[in-house]
This record gives structure tokens, sequence and C-alpha cells, in this order.
């Protein structure tokens, strides 16, 4: 559920956030989050569709590989700058 914005009504300043919250609130919302290992007993079943829809061409990836050791770093920031492309692999 989501509640709570009461205590933000007369505040000059608002709060970190969405900017919408009050209205997901009128509008009734539910935010719920999840972990992959609340679905683990379906794991036979999605890597059998998974499976499927890479071989059927819906589910495209790439593979973005930087090479050597000595590029660790740099590597690294790519990662976390977004400036890969797709899974970040060094080849060592």
């Amino acid at each position: 559920m989501i509640c709570g914005s009461i205590s933000a009504y007369n505040l000059e300043e608002k709060p970190p956030g969405p900017k919408n919250y009050y209205s997901l609130v009128q509008k009734r919302a539910r935010m719920q989050g999840f972990v992959i290992l609340d679905y683990f007993p379906r794991y036979d079943e999605a890597v059998t569709q998974l499976r499927r829809w890479v071989d059927e061409g819906g589910i495209v990836w790439q593979v973005d590989v930087q090479t050597g050791f000595e590029n660790a770093p740099r590597t690294l920031r790519r990662l976390y700058s977004g400036a890969n492309v797709g899974k970040q692999v060094l080849r060592l």
C-alpha cells in the first residue's frame, strides 16, 4: 500500500521521490517489489520459455568484450557509467 503523504501537505520543499506520489494514493495504486527467488518453483518453466524466445529471435543480446587485465578498472567504469552495450565482459 502507498500511504503517508499527509506529512508533506504543507511542506514548501517536497520530499524526494516521485512527483506524482499523491496521485498514486488517489488512484489507490499498489506497489510491490519482488525478488527472483520468489519464483524459484517456476525455474524450469522459465528456462523452457526463455530458450524458446531465444530460438525464435524474440530475445537477442549483445556482449561488450574488453580485453586485458590492465583494462579492468576502465572496464568496471564502463559498466557503472553505462558506456557498455549489453553484457560487459573482461577477457583476461
